[in-house]
């Protein structure tokens, strides 16, 4: 059997196994890469005022205490805090899967809104779906046969030239 039918039969085969994978990589990929663009997937970045923080992360905590509906008590609430300084805002993504914009100037809350894109990152790496077996297990195995149909499909436009 030659190179060439070997290669169109591999490419065959192997893109119908990576098949599932791929098509979730590629929609939850089309949303990660709008994210910024959509509200639905990462809620809009306001400006807080000024640009040197004037308050500290206690009061960061008490703000987001004041939205009775977040149910903020303690930071075991908070999964992560993203401080930008230059936009005087600080965007605490709470366990609950919601973000809270807080002003850095005036500990005033901007805005609360749902936040996806953490989910659709995890849909999109595989870890969603039972963790690190189908991250690493599937997924991973999946990305590799994209590169490989790539090679091969580079190799197939290659050679009649």
């Amino acid at each position: 059997m030659s190179y060439n039918v070997l290669n169109r039969r591999i490419h065959y085969w192997i893109s119908f196994g990576a098949a599932v994978p791929m098509i979730v990589m590629i929609i939850s990929g089309l949303f990660l890469q709008s994210k910024k663009h959509w509200a639905w997937v990462q809620p809009v970045e306001h400006r807080g005022t000024g640009t040197t923080p004037a308050i500290g992360l206690d009061e960061i905590l008490t703000s987001l205490k004041t939205v009775p509906e977040m149910n903020v008590q303690t930071w075991d609430d908070v999964n992560r805090i993203d401080v930008r300084p230059g936009r005087g805002v600080a965007k605490a993504w709470l366990m609950n899967g919601y973000e809270v914009q807080v002003d850095l100037g005036s500990g005033r809350v901007l805005q609360t809104a749902y936040r996806r894109s953490d989910l659709i990152e995890t849909i999109h790496d595989g870890s969603f779906f039972a963790g690190d077996w189908t991250k690493l297990g599937l997924f991973l195995p999946s990305g590799i046969v994209v590169l490989l149909l790539w090679l091969s499909g580079m190799w197939m436009w290659w050679v009649p030239f």
